[in-house]
């Protein structure tokens, strides 16, 4: 009888101690977050080859996945489509929580061949069957419930370089920023926002790039709260459109030394 009572007992013990560690497993979750919002197309998603080091998680970044939830961030962070691969936010994340001691808390939005008409409110891709920036808004209103959107970072422009559509690519972007504001309750004009470049090499292959390039540029200089990140030495997977990893992993240093040049 003592005996059955002293298992009894140690099953009880077992049963109330395994329910401890996963509440405290559940609660380790629940942080407040430095957020950051990742916006574009395919070259922000990430296109890159997942290699080994693109799936190592980081105890301090977190990722807002596909169904809302916050899970240890690793590559693919988006799922825009089923190509999606290593991108630069993940490199982002681990820098930033490096430099700041925080937390940090990904929203990964990007949407791969989208130009920019489909980032206003009501904007539709076909392709993917969202509303790119409606999508984007309501999953950082989700995220803000456990942190403070710090920034933002923007890399698109590949499907505005025409000639039809280059002419009004910074009409566009600033209605892009207005809409952020209002949307977000925030000011837009003191908030970081950090833009990347096009690819060099897609540049040598149309002008119209180099354009948007240059309107990005001119953007960056005009808002004392936003910086353009070069892609200069970067290089391709090989479609001469999209950054291979190595590249990724480089632009996601360059655009967290910028985010973290303007937070000062």
């Amino acid at each position: 009888m003592n005996k059955f009572y002293s298992i009894f007992l140690s099953f009880i013990f077992f049963a109330f101690g395994y329910m401890g560690l996963a509440q405290n497993a559940e609660n380790s979750f629940n942080f407040t977050y430095d957020l950051y919002l990742l916006i574009g197309q395919s070259n922000m998603a990430g296109r890159g080859m997942i290699e080994p080091q693109d799936t190592i998680t980081d105890p301090n970044v977190y990722m807002l996945n596909k169904e809302n939830k916050w899970v240890l961030a690793r590559s693919p962070l988006h799922f825009d489509k089923s190509v999606a691969g290593t991108g630069l936010g993940l490199t982002f994340g681990k820098t930033m929580a490096k430099k700041n001691n925080k937390k940090i808390g990904l929203i990964p939005c990007a949407v791969g061949g989208t130009n920019i008409r489909m980032w206003m409110p009501d904007g539709y891709d076909n392709v993917t069957k969202t509303h790119p920036f409606d999508d984007a808004i309501k999953r950082v209103k989700i995220a803000l419930q456990h942190g403070q959107l710090k920034g933002i970072l923007w890399h698109q422009g590949e499907g505005d370089a025409s000639r039809e559509r280059v002419p009004f690519y910074e009409q566009r972007f600033d209605s892009l920023l207005v809409n952020l504001g209002k949307e977000l309750s925030v000011n837009i004009g003191k908030l970081p926002i950090v833009v990347g470049e096009l690819g060099q090499f897609y540049c040598e292959k149309n002008p119209e790039a180099k354009l948007i390039n240059h309107i990005l540029r001119h953007i960056a200089n005009a808002h004392p709260n936003m910086s353009l990140v070069t892609s200069k030495g970067l290089t391709h997977k090989g479609d001469t459109i999209h950054f291979d990893a190595a590249s990724q992993r480089e632009l996601g240093q360059r655009f967290a030394k910028k985010m973290a040049k303007l937070e000062k």
